[in-house]
């Protein structure tokens, strides 16, 4: 689960990108729509690498 967290940040783009060309709305107009899926994403990341030092736990574990 942990080697496919990469993946969130391009599926919600992709999302976004095919919600945007549904609707009719230009890619510039959805720039923020990007911006704070991008910002999410760090977010969970950094998350992520928080526990990680805090637990002490190491990938190469599993």
């Amino acid at each position: 689960m942990f080697r496919l967290l990469f993946l969130l940040p391009i599926v919600l783009c992709l999302g976004w990108y095919f919600f945007l060309r549904q609707n009719g709305v230009p890619i510039k107009q959805g720039k923020k729509g990007f911006m704070y899926i991008l910002g999410f994403s760090a977010f969970v990341l950094a998350f992520f690498i928080f526990i990680m030092q805090i637990t002490e736990y190491s990938p190469s574990e599993l």
